[in-house]
């Protein structure tokens, strides 16, 4: 399993058995803030914006915070303002790390990010300096126990659209498209009834470095305090973690 997807697979585990309610919304409400900032704040010219949305409700997140958070990416909030910035570098093993962020104050989250990394064994790099083992993918994940198709119908839909590849794994379906064709996918799959769990542009890694044991262990702490800051959006790494090793580290 690639990087992009073990990492994502790691943080659907903790949402699963997260029972901090601000934790999740925090979670969400990132989601939402990078959809309204890359596609603007009306959901209905914005799916990945309404399958952000939809997620929040499905946890009874307040309107009034959705719109806030809405607000807040398109500018209409007032106040401060806001801007997107590529922070890169490495971690324990020398597997690259990529955060995408969105943040009021540069100076003060290059300072958090960098305490960050010096204090779990990593290091933060210059720009481009990982960013090229890394490329741009529309990522689709549709959950299978929320809906009645198949593989070869959903492969039908996807594919038509302009999809790239289709992956089953045992619990949903991972669609791979250009970040180009994401929104025409997301439009596919919503005229054929499919609900989606997850619809973005995500960094996939090109390629992947296998970490074990206390350097795994190391690795997945650094990227947790990393996706729990305020200011980071997105955290990707081109690590990989053999099954057996995994299932230790989280038990």
């Amino acid at each position: 399993m690639s990087g992009h997807s073990k990492w994502a697979q790691i943080k659907r585990t903790k949402a699963k058995n997260d029972a901090e309610r601000g934790r999740l919304f925090s979670r969400l409400a990132k989601d939402i803030l990078s959809a309204a900032r890359a596609g603007g704040g009306n959901p209905d010219a914005n799916l990945r914006l309404k399958v952000a949305i939809e997620k929040a409700r499905e946890a009874n997140m307040p309107v009034e915070n959705i719109e806030r958070l809405i607000a807040r990416a398109t500018g209409q909030a007032g106040g401060s303002a806001y801007e997107e910035v590529v922070y890169e570098g490495y971690g324990p093993g020398g597997v690259a790390i990529l955060m995408e962020i969105l943040t009021d104050n540069r100076n003060r989250t290059a300072a958090d990010i960098r305490s960050i990394f010096n204090k779990h064994g990593g290091s933060l790099g210059e720009s481009g300096s990982v960013a090229w083992m890394f490329a741009r993918k529309g990522v689709i994940r549709v959950n299978r126990a929320e809906n009645d198709i198949t593989e070869d119908d959903l492969l039908a839909v996807v594919l038509d659209a302009g999809a790239e590849d289709l992956r089953a794994e045992d619990d949903a379906f991972e669609i791979t498209t250009a970040p180009d064709d994401l929104d025409g996918v997301l439009r596919a799959l919503e005229r054929a009834g499919v609900k989606v769990e997850e619809g973005k542009v995500q960094r996939v890694p090109v390629t992947t470095v296998e970490v074990s044991g206390e350097t795994a262990r190391r690795l997945l702490r650094l990227l947790e305090v990393l996706d729990q800051n305020d200011d980071v959006q997105n955290v990707y790494a081109n690590f990989d973690i053999p099954e057996g090793e995994l299932a230790a580290l989280e038990g």
